[in-house]
């Protein structure tokens, strides 16, 4: 077990919710503040490097003109750093541990980073570091992904539960996530985490990540293994309420379903890049929250854990090789991600939120999930229509009384 895991052990042991910023600043002395700040927080946590825009496209020509010129980066150049400026932050902060975070379709490069300077867990995945953020071909991802993860030895978190954001039911998140952790263990990590973001319904979601424990369990039993919660991956609450009460509900959800960790949100995000401060302030809520509730066992059955073991034992029929069979899957439209423009997805599965705010299909193409699973909701969607769903967290918290 790596130093990032055994601390989220060592925490759910004690009964204690891992909370965690998305947090990346260019200057060491800023970062080094910035992991700081989250170690003192009145919280259980750990920390994030995120790197910057240049460093997760491979564009370090411009990451390093950019540190020369002294023009600002969204986040940390950790490839163009030297290793031993890197180490100098992470000694700065002795023993805490911290996770580097980048959105890479091709991570050689920040692995090799990492490692260099002692770092021992990241995250991302082939697929969902690919189809939202990259037109790299899939083929090309697989490829880089397998090498990066032939080389790693640290803890290694999926992305795949957070396709997209939103707007993708929780069958395909729970699927997604649990083939790039099997991924991950056939190219020889040993320690990884499975993501899900918080979607419309609580209570959908809770069903999904019990689904997504109980497909670990079976796919991933002979690695050390945990589940992280993202707070509301789509268009955040504008007011400080609302903003408040969605990432409450995040953790307490996190707590309700079993999961070890949560990715925090902020009340500036749908404003601008929050200050440390608000990150701090973030996590300081959520462990709140999450404090205020207990684990509970799963009641709900809407049929998640079925269409998320379809999808899985679909994949993993193809190939030996979970690369080889991801690559088959999205040609033949087992895997399809609803509303996804990139062109290796096939682009035929829809999806709508009902009357009770549960995600549901409108449509599921050539994927294995029982045709009594897609509810039509009317004519197509048009463009007023989507902008609605993809508002319709925000606008609910945003006006609730108090």
């Amino acid at each position: 077990m790596t130093g990032f895991a055994d601390a989220v052990a060592r925490a759910a042991a004690e009964g204690r919710l891992v909370v965690q910023p998305r947090m990346g600043m260019a200057s060491p002395v800023e970062m080094r503040a910035g992991l700081l700040a989250v170690r003192n927080a009145d919280a259980t946590t750990v920390g994030t490097l995120t790197v910057d825009s240049y460093t997760r496209v491979g564009d370090h020509r411009a990451a390093l003109a950019a540190l020369r010129d002294g023009d600002r980066l969204n986040g940390y150049p950790i490839v163009s750093h030297d290793p031993a400026t890197t180490r100098a932050v992470l000694d700065g902060v002795p023993g805490f541990p911290v996770q580097v975070r980048h959105g890479s379709a091709d991570p050689r490069a920040i692995f090799g980073a990492l490692a260099a300077a002692g770092l021992d867990a990241t995250e991302g995945g082939p697929v969902s570091y690919c189809l939202p953020y990259s037109r790299r071909p899939l083929r090309d991802s697989v490829a880089h992904w397998s090498e990066a993860c032939g080389n790693f030895s640290g803890h290694l978190e999926t992305f795949g539960g957070c396709m997209m954001g939103q707007l993708c039911p929780p069958s395909l998140l729970v699927a997604i996530s649990v083939l790039e952790a099997v991924f991950f263990r056939f190219h020889g990590v040993r320690s990884v985490s499975l993501s899900y973001a918080q979607q419309t319904n609580a209570d959908q979601d809770a069903e999904a990540i019990h689904a997504l424990r109980a497909l670990a369990a079976r796919f991933l039993s002979d690695v050390d293994w945990h589940v992280v919660v993202y707070a509301y991956m789509g268009v955040f609450p504008r007011t400080t309420t609302g903003a408040r009460l969605l990432l409450a509900n995040a953790a307490r959800l996190a707590v309700r379903a079993g999961a070890r960790r949560l990715i925090v949100k902020t009340v500036a995000e749908a404003h601008r890049i929050p200050t440390v401060a608000e990150n701090v302030d973030a996590l300081e809520h959520a462990a709140s929250a999450a404090g205020q509730v207990a684990f509970e066992e799963s009641t709900e059955d809407n049929g998640v854990l079925a269409e998320a073991t379809a999808l899985v034992e679909a994949v993993l029929e193809l190939s030996a090789d979970p690369g080889t069979a991801l690559l088959a899957a999205f040609r033949r439209g087992l895997l399809d991600v609803p509303y996804c423009l990139h062109p290796d997805n096939a682009g035929h599965a829809r999806s709508h939120i009902d009357d009770t705010g549960r995600l549901r299909w409108s449509s599921v193409g050539a994927m294995p999930i029982a045709r009594s699973a897609v509810h039509r909701s009317g004519p197509a969607p048009d463009s007023a229509s989507l902008l609605a769903a993809l508002h319709r967290i925000a606008h609910l918290h945003d006006t609730r009384p108090w």
